[in-house]
């Protein structure tokens, strides 16, 4: 058996980030949603692309595992082209495990177009159809699952019958698009076996089918499903977390500067609390980890180039404001 500290399940993908010159955004007030606007049936022009290979949630938690000094390996499907080779390059330069990288002959590996316009994005998204596999050959403190395609639904309860025969493996769920759109029941013991679950405000009113603003209520929803620990973020305005006895507030970390780009901050978020409670931090402790990677992943472009060394973090928070620290609510 190979012994590991945290291993992630997801897809991996690879970005290009076009950074766009002229366009604008306009709020559709009846969806109450911002949309990004270029003129239609026009040439455009763009500043520059930035090729990020080796990145998708779970991608970006391995990594900030590794960084932060656990042992991490990565259970994931792509294509055997050079995609997937300069993936595998990026992973094994931040010691990644690949051991579990399935590389595919005659499939592609997945390839996203991050439209970048101000210090956000729009993604344009294609998962390639994979046969995902589930190794049962190593053991691992904690299991991260996040963003798989839409073909996946039974290889969750592949993972879920790993996580009966490993019962001391803790699973930390950071749920992607598509496992969103499943519904609760179809993921109901994914839901129930874990003992962390990560989203943003807006998924989990979506996975929940209603509008509360209130988080503490929406944690106890949230909470009702079966994870031990609920943490919902809100973007710049914090992030709420909820053990069954305490409702926490973890503040945002003040910004070196402004961000460049906001890909990835969630995923820093979520991966660093998980390393830290992987490390033995309590969650009072791990949940102050999370907002300083977030802090310096928007720093760059890409989810990757950012995260956080150990010690890098850890004086980072030795020299955080007296003001930065968890409130009770």
């Amino acid at each position: 058996m190979k012994n590991f500290d945290f291993v992630g399940i997801g897809d991996i993908v690879t970005d290009a980030f076009i950074r766009l010159r002229d366009a604008d955004l306009h709020l559709d007030e009846a969806k109450q949603q911002q949309e990004l606007c270029v003129r239609f049936g026009d040439k455009i022009p763009y500043k520059f692309v930035k090729i990020v290979p080796a990145v998708g949630n779970a991608t970006n938690a391995c990594v900030a595992a590794s960084r932060l000094g656990l042992n991490s390996a990565y259970i994931t499907n792509q294509g055997d082209d050079m995609i997937g080779k300069e993936n595998i390059k990026a992973l094994e330069e931040d010691r990644v495990s690949t051991d579990y990288v399935f590389s595919h002959t005659g499939i592609k590996s997945n390839y996203h177009y991050v439209l970048w316009y101000g210090a956000d994005r729009t993604i344009l998204i294609k998962h390639e159809v994979y046969p995902y596999i589930m190794p049962q050959d190593f053991t691992t403190k904690w299991l991260y699952l996040s963003s798989l395609g839409s073909t996946s639904e039974l290889f969750h309860a592949d993972i879920e019958r790993y996580l009966e025969a490993f019962p001391n493996t803790k699973l930390a769920f950071q749920p992607g698009t598509f496992q969103i759109s499943l519904g609760i029941d179809k993921l109901k013991n994914i839901y129930a076996k874990s003992e962390i679950f990560f989203c943003n405000k807006d998924e989990a009113q979506r996975i929940l089918s209603n509008k509360e603003e209130d988080p503490k209520k929406l944690s106890d929803a949230m909470r009702s499903l079966g994870p031990k620990i609920v943490v919902i973020t809100d973007g710049p305005a914090g992030a709420y977390a909820f053990d069954g006895a305490n409702y926490w507030f973890v503040p945002a970390y003040p910004d070196p500067a402004p961000p460049l780009s906001r890909t990835g901050a969630g995923d820093s978020f979520s991966s660093t609390v998980t390393a830290a409670l992987a490390l033995g931090k309590p969650l009072e402790e791990a949940l102050l980890w999370g907002p300083v990677n977030s802090a310096y992943v928007v720093q760059k472009i890409g989810a990757r180039k950012g995260l956080l060394h150990r010690e890098e973090l850890e004086k980072l928070l030795a020299s955080a404001p007296e003001t930065y620290k968890l409130k009770t609510i």
